[in-house]
């Protein structure tokens, strides 16, 4: 049985492509800092996330200072920052922190 923090895995400028545009599901991307310290409180909420949804739901990280041409490429201001890709496209993109509750209501409509 994996653990809640395997569910998500990292990618990068290299990566990206494959691991979230190529991706057959949808993909929520968190893009986030070391120093974000909203970021290290969502990540027990994504964890939480990915295992519930595995299957119906992809969740990556990426760290905004060591891969700053995906950061620019998507418009990236702040962390946490999340964005929603399906079939290569983002869909959704929401900024901040929020408990699981509220994400998954603003999450809804690309989970159904």
């Amino acid at each position: 049985m994996t653990t809640p923090e395997a569910a998500v895995t990292e990618t990068s400028d290299a990566d990206f492509a494959a691991d979230v545009l190529a991706a057959g599901t949808p993909v929520l991307v968190m893009f986030t800092a070391t120093w974000c310290g909203p970021c290290r409180q969502l990540k027990p909420v994504l964890a939480a996330l990915a295992a519930e949804e595995a299957g119906r739901l992809r969740v990556v990280e990426i760290d905004v200072d060591r891969n700053p041409a995906t950061t620019v490429r998507h418009g990236v201001l702040a962390t946490p920052t999340l964005m929603v890709f399906r079939a290569g496209e983002p869909v959704k993109s929401l900024v901040g922190a929020r408990p699981k509750r509220r994400l998954r209501e603003e999450l809804a409509d690309v989970l159904d």
